[in-house]
């Protein structure tokens, strides 16, 4: 927060001799003084802020000393009383600091909130104290009240508050979870990353997808018309608290203060009005200090967070940690769900999830040895015989696993790709890109067909694809872009079939519903939405597609969000749901994973294992198992089984 925006307030008159009558109009306003409870407010504030940082160091070391404790354990075995106190004494200390730093952000919060609320306050007492005589024109015609002569200008309207801290948009806007290159050169056990920071770290490889910056970057869209007031009319309840107005860029760091309401953005993006409404206090409310004990679960170094206002009836448990030495950018497992691949910097890797066992490594070794080239989606084939790998270097390898060795690659895309999906007859993979295509390869015969995102009204002429997904049945597939937008295609003909507008930013994440009547998408905006799609299809299939791809004019309702998901503290990235249709799954970059139940949106459990974002999630085919892959540089395999 600036302190010049809290403390450099205009003057209320003119430089110079001031008349009585002026004099006397300003006295009200001389009594109040906002400087001494904002000063007092800072102070804490720093206070605390000092603590954390002491306590973050005190935490550092007691990691340090808990690898330490772990090693004695190893060598000299676990009976040791000496060490089994070490450890408990440990575990009970990363407790505290954990009910400290939530303390923290707790407090810090309502001193922001405070600070707001005084500002909005000073800004309708500064109004409502100001003068207001008769309007009289004089010289130019402009109004002018007494005082003010010709050579006074900037006086010649009522005093209007300051403007409080404009938006940055030169500040660089990062697209999703980022480490920087210092960090990710450290090993897994000595990453000091923080995602609690308001100011998060940043990288140009995001370990999923990367947005280009945007210089001047306009807000995506205008308030609604109600929220702003006329400059020219002063408040009508001046000492009525006025809560701030946040634009939808909150999730970027970009925010509104009182004030600037009325900044608007350029008319005529056609797209649709932003959801207003109050965000859900969920996320808020179930904290691992504010829930009875019944509601948590806590592990060596994770723990859930169940919903207390409904029945409990998951059951979760870590099986396996699967270390890596770069970010985890996804996670996949085969079908028969026997095996997990991950990939990372140049890697892909394969476990056996039952021993926790890596069972193979592919590289491509005639890759160029410069730079980064982080695979960002892998995918097996139906049959367990094959592995898809979609890279920065725009390439998709089709590794024979058996032989350890690639069988095709197809390169096509212009720009990065981000996100892979396999046909279930085996025969095509569906690939996405930031270049605003979509591709369908065929693996047998190395053909190609390419559908182009060419909406004129795409958010910022921007319809990179970031996820793909293909229909249980294998006839349609959806596709979640930058501009917003989900969008189906019937893979047979390349017919667009429906465009899906209600997120408020880029879309990272699609799933179909087991049955296929659904489709669940997680955003940038922190929501997720479900998508019934079920009128839409069936009119589809009664009428022939058009061989150009264009657009069909279909006579059914167009899909409707059924159901928002909202809880998460940050970009969702990554979404699933479970076999049979009952849980939906979520990982975002609050590092958080949240069980929701799919018929009501309602948040079952909140599960923190990692110590970064969760970037990538799949739900094991056989059901009760679900990996996890983050920036912390590892993959998690959970279990979840029902009470």
């Amino acid at each position: 927060m600036s302190t010049s925006s809290v403390y450099n307030h205009r003057p209320m008159q003119p430089a110079g001799v001031r008349s009585n009558t002026a004099q006397e109009v300003a006295q009200p306003h001389s009594s109040f003084s906002i400087v001494e409870p904002l000063e007092t407010i800072k102070h804490e504030f720093e206070g605390v802020h000092a603590e954390l940082a002491r306590v973050r160091s005190q935490k550092d070391d007691m990691e340090i000393k808990r690898e330490t404790t772990t090693f004695l354990a190893c060598c000299y075995g676990s009976n040791s009383s000496v060490v089994e106190a070490q450890v408990a004494e440990l575990a009970s200390i990363r407790r505290a600091l954990f009910d400290l730093e939530n303390e923290h952000n707790r407090i810090r919060q309502q001193y922001e909130d405070e600070i707001n609320r005084l500002r909005t306050e000073s800004i309708a007492i500064r109004q409502s104290t100001a003068p207001q005589p008769p309007t009289t024109v004089l010289g130019n015609g402009r109004p002018r009240g007494p005082g003010l002569s010709e050579a006074s200008p900037r006086f010649m309207a009522p005093v209007q508050p300051e403007p409080q801290q404009p938006l940055p948009h030169s500040r660089s806007i990062s697209r999703g979870p980022q480490l920087n290159d210092r960090e990710r050169d450290l090993p897994p056990d000595k990453m000091t990353v923080d995602d609690r920071d308001t100011d998060r770290l940043s990288d140009h490889r995001d370990p999923k997808r990367h947005k280009a910056r945007r210089e001047n970057h306009p807000d995506m869209f205008p308030p609604p018309m109600g929220s702003q007031l006329s400059q020219s009319q002063p408040q009508s309840q001046p000492h009525a608290t006025v809560k701030p107005s946040y634009s939808n860029n909150n999730s970027l760091g970009l925010y509104r203060l009182p004030g600037q309401d009325n900044v608007s953005a350029p008319g005529g993006s056609g797209l649709p009005p932003m959801n207003l409404s109050p965000p859900n206090p969920s996320s808020e409310e179930f904290t691992l200090q504010n829930v009875p004990p019944e509601f948590r679960k806590e592990g060596g170094d994770w723990y859930a967070v169940y919903n207390p206002k409904i029945k409990k009836a998951l059951d979760v448990n870590l099986i396996h940690t699967f270390h890596h030495f770069t970010v985890v950018c996804c996670v996949g497992f085969s079908a028969d769900g026997r095996f997990l691949a991950t990939g990372c910097n140049r890697t892909a890797q394969i476990f056996d999830v039952s021993t926790g066992l890596k069972i193979c490594v592919v590289e491509d070794e005639t890759a160029p040895k410069e730079g980064d080239l982080y695979i960002r989606s892998v995918r097996f084939s139906p049959d367990g015989k094959l592995l898809a790998t979609g890279a920065e270097d725009r390439k998709i390898r089709v590794w024979d696993i058996a032989k350890r060795r690639i069988r095709q690659v197809f390169d096509g895309h212009q720009q990065e790709i981000y996100s892979l999906d396999f046909s279930r007859d085996g025969r095509h993979i569906v690939s996405g890109s930031g270049d605003k295509t979509m591709r369908i390869w065929n693996i047998q015969d190395n053909s190609c067909r390419t559908i182009t995102i060419n909406d004129i009204d795409s958010l910022n002429n921007d319809a990179g694809v970031i996820s793909v997904a293909i229909s249980p049945d294998g006839t349609l597939v959806a596709a979640g872009s930058l501009d917003a937008v989900v969008r189906i295609w019937d893979i047979a003909s390349g017919t667009l079939l429906e465009r899906l507008r209600g997120h408020t930013d880029s879309v990272y994440s699609v799933a179909f519903t087991p049955d296929g009547k659904g489709i669940v998408s997680g955003s940038l905006d922190k929501t997720l939405k479900y998508w019934d799609v079920t009128n839409r299809v069936n009119a589809f299939s009664r009428i022939k597609p058009d061989p150009t791809g264009a657009p069909l004019a279909l006579t059914a309702a167009p899909s409707s969000s059924a159901l928002d998901f909202i809880g998460h503290k940050d970009f969702v990235l990554s979404v699933c749901m479970s076999n049979d249709g009952r849980w939906v799954l979520s990982g975002s970059k609050d590092r958080c994973v949240h069980f929701w139940d799919s018929r009501t949106a309602a948040l079952q459990f909140m599960l923190q294992g990692h110590k970064n974002s969760v970037i990538s999630l799949d739900i094991n085919p056989l059901g009760g198992m679900l990996a996890t892959g983050s920036g912390d540089y590892t993959a998690r395999v959970w279990s979840y089984s029902l009470l």
